[in-house]
């Protein structure tokens, strides 16, 4: 997905505001199995998938707790670090061969104080990634994990082709065993 189509879903951007958080943007690619980010550590990028699928997790004492997967055109930001430029919560890993684009954060707020368009792209952008932590944590509160398969399965169904089973049971918060039953039931 281009940068451009990226950006325009967050916000539409007149073009010049638009061609200048471009000018800031590299592309980068990285392995598969790659830690893009580590959880305590201050991440001083934002990241936009171009190619490729991602996923968020935390440490705890039963393992690994997968929350987030991100796919094309999708973001990757630790909210802590952009927001209060302070250690996050999670660590990003790279479940397939990834092309990204990457954007100092830094270097966006200082278009944010020359550029009243750039500036309500990133409040768009802020409200945005609200919303969907907003929606994961009301899905993990009051949905049974088969609701939230089955929203898994018509949302992005692309991520049960791409992302292994054990990730996705992390993340609807059961075992691989409880996610094989689930999927049974549902064929």
């Amino acid at each position: 997905m281009e940068i451009g189509t990226i950006l325009d879903s967050i916000y539409e951007l007149p073009s010049d505001s638009k061609n200048n958080i471009i000018e800031l943007i590299t592309e980068v690619e990285y392995p598969k199995g790659f830690r893009l980010s580590n959880a305590d550590k201050v991440e001083r990028n934002i990241y936009f998938i171009k190619e490729g699928i991602v996923r968020a997790y935390t440490e705890s004492s039963c393992g690994e707790i997968t929350f987030w997967f991100g796919k094309e055109g999708d973001t990757i930001v630790s909210m802590r670090s952009y927001v209060e430029n302070e250690k996050g919560y999670e660590s990003i890993e790279l479940l397939e061969n990834c092309v990204l684009y990457k954007l100092n954060a830094m270097s966006l707020n200082c278009l944010f104080a020359k550029d009243i368009h750039i500036a309500n792209w990133g409040r768009k952008f802020a409200e945005q990634e609200l919303l969907k932590t907003e929606g994961r944590l009301i899905a993990r509160q009051f949905k049974t994990a088969s609701e939230r398969y089955y929203e898994l399965m018509k949302n992005t169904p692309e991520f049960l082709q791409r992302i292994q089973l054990s990730h996705i049971a992390s993340y609807l918060g059961i075992t691989q065993v409880s996610l094989s039953r689930i999927r049974a039931q549902l064929k």
